[in-house]
């Protein structure tokens, strides 16, 4: 595997920062929510790891930092009037603090530019040059059109590398925003969370605890034209286990080299829409909350985002007097009225990484369709629940890392034995949801058919293979798993495997009409011998992301390797059903 890109060393001699935020008129009761839930149960075998001592103070030589391109961010689209009336705008009004970016000053059209965004992250960095804390940028890719996608490393380490990190064994949480180019207030509100982990911030002293990594703007391009998606036209949220565009690689890169323990995803939804059209109403919350839900997810992750970081940070918004429920959102049918919470699939940033056993949670502020109106309360409700998600870290930070290391060891452990869903689904049920009338700004409560992504329903399910077999001309997969972190064998000497693979069903392929040109399959695991020729390849599943390798090579799912084409054939893998008697190459990657 390729490491990240060496740190990018940060220059002496940028000017002092003009723009300036007041955090301190938050409430402590609106930034700090305890963390009052009940422990994890008890597992086998683990042990608190220890407190690192207080790292020295060495840096990573001053070089310059490529400066990005000085290029406007689209102005928001939604320049039309908006579509409720003075009694809703009235409902949302300006928190007491006033958040200052470049993208927030007043009289302003646009937001943050690229330009505007590495120069604040230069100045911060600059600023922890000396102190205890350590600030420094990475580069962990480039954008489409050649932006790059920065991220900065806020630690008491010695220094910003993956190795620095791991040497002080503290959490690492990651911070992204603007995933989605139209969705600006999170990537607004992460370069306040940025200054407020820099010297003299609030959340400084929190960095004795957990490391965290911030990208505040992980779709350059999308930004830059005010588009949903990406400059190829791939929604990135859903593309952390293919990893087709070059912004989700950087990401996955990042929760690879650095080991990242929680994810935090920032995101806005529509605030009319479809909910005008099918319910004649306004979603009425400040914030939607959900942790991620995918099928294997370890049953103690899951406990631990529910019970860590979504309950206390339900519990700070609320102090903050900001609403919120539950992410959920409805289909583009007319006829469909229904509500779905996020999808269950192992696609999105949450999801992905909720199966490398890293603790997945996803924001969403009111935002799509309004411009810049309520900008400064859409930023708070960030800046709040982001907060909360940091502080929460902190407080828990030797159970998080003895619950990873657990579910580590399990996940591995459970190789050749017990059962693998292969497909699940959402559990449907009713919910009553509190909605605002477009004219009055009232409350009222409809309710819908409501699709639960927190429990799930399993559909089909596989005896867990010992690993996966893969011939030798699945080189774009393998390429792919590495991306992810996995670990994948070359196989250097010809050996048999006792080996299941896949028969089709008779005409059962074909596309499917919502996914473009995925192949889906129905197939029948059939026992046999493979020959394992040199040059194919073996993927155990006695490592710790064990249920990423199943997400991406069981071929019946249309998120699979193979319905994407990234594997070419059902011949060209196969579930090994026995422990193999293999002799595999030194470096996979040569």
């Amino acid at each position: 595997m390729k490491p990240l890109p060496a740190p990018v060393g940060l220059p002496n001699r940028t000017p002092q920062m003009s723009w300036t935020v007041r955090l301190s008129a938050i409430t402590v009761a609106g930034l700090l929510a305890a963390c009052s839930s009940t422990p994890l149960p008890p597992w086998p075998g683990t042990s608190a790891g220890p407190v690192a001592a207080t790292p020295s103070k060495a840096r990573p030589a001053a070089q310059p930092v490529e400066t990005a391109q000085s290029q406007p961010i689209a102005p928001p689209r939604s320049m039309a009037p908006l579509p409720y009336s003075a009694a809703v705008a009235a409902r949302f009004p300006d928190p007491a603090v006033h958040y200052a970016t470049p993208g927030l000053e007043d009289g302003r059209s646009n937001f943050t530019t690229q330009a505007e965004m590495a120069q604040w992250l230069r100045q911060l960095a600059n600023r922890s040059l000396g102190s205890g804390t350590l600030l420094g940028l990475v580069t962990a890719g480039t954008s489409q059109r050649g932006e790059p996608i920065q991220a900065l490393v806020a630690t008491r380490a010695k220094n910003i590398t993956p190795q620095g990190l791991d040497a002080v064994n503290r959490p690492t949480v990651l911070l992204v925003g603007q995933q989605h180019g139209d969705e600006p207030a999170g990537s607004e509100a992460l370069l306040i969370i940025a200054r407020e982990l820099a010297p003299g911030g609030l959340l400084e002293p929190l960095l004795a605890r957990i490391n965290v990594l911030i990208v505040p703007r992980a779709n350059p391009d999308g930004a830059l034209t005010g588009l949903h998606a990406t400059a190829n036209g791939v929604d990135m949220e859903h593309d952390h286990l293919l990893l087709r565009t070059p912004e989700a690689q950087a990401l996955a890169m990042l929760t690879r080299d650095y080991r990242t323990t929680v994810v935090l995803d920032a995101h806005e939804f529509v605030v009319a829409g479809p909910y005008l059209q099918k319910y004649q109403a306004l979603r009425g919350q400040d914030v939607l909350l959900q942790y991620a839900g995918t099928p294997n997810a370890h049953e103690f992750i899951t406990k631990a985002a529910r019970e860590w970081l979504q309950e206390p940070m339900t519990a700070a918004l609320q102090g903050a007097k900001l609403s919120s429920d539950w992410y959920a959102t409805t289909s583009a049918d007319p006829k469909d009225l229904a509500l779905s919470m996020a999808s269950i699939a192992p696609d999105s940033l949450s999801n992905t990484n909720a199966l490398r056993n890293a603790l997945g949670m996803m924001v969403q502020t009111r935002g799509i369709g309004i411009g810049r109106t309520h900008i400064q309360r859409r930023v708070h409700s960030q800046v709040v629940a982001i907060s909360s998600a940091l502080r929460s870290t902190a407080e828990r930070a030797p159970d998080l890392t003895k619950v990873q290391a657990y579910v580590g060891r399990d996940t591995a452990a459970q190789s050749c034995r017990q059962q693998l869903v292969v497909q699940a689904a959402q559990t449907p049920g009713q919910r009553e949801v509190t909605f605002l009338h477009p004219q009055t700004g009232a409350d009222y409560t409809i309710k819908v058919d409501w699709n639960s992504s927190l429990a799930l329903r399993s559909l089909k399910s596989r005896p867990r293979p010992c690993g996966y077999w893969l011939s030798a001309e699945a080189g774009a997969a393998v390429e792919r798993l590495e991306q992810l972190g996995l670990q994948v064998l070359r196989v250097a000497e010809s050996a048999p495997l006792i080996a299941d693979t896949y028969t089709p069903t008779p005409q059962a392929q074909m596309p499917l009409a919502t996914a473009g040109n995925a192949r889906l399959v129905q197939v029948t695991p059939t026992r046999g011998a493979v020959d394992a020729a040199p040059g194919s390849f073996y993927v155990p599943m006695n490592q710790s992301g064990a249920h990423l390798v199943a997400a991406a090579l069981e071929p019946d799912t249309e998120y699979s390797f193979f319905a994407q084409h990234l594997i070419g054939n059902l011949g060209d893998v196969a579930r090994v059903m026995a422990r193999p008697a293999l002799v595999f190459e030194e470096d996979v990657g040569d």
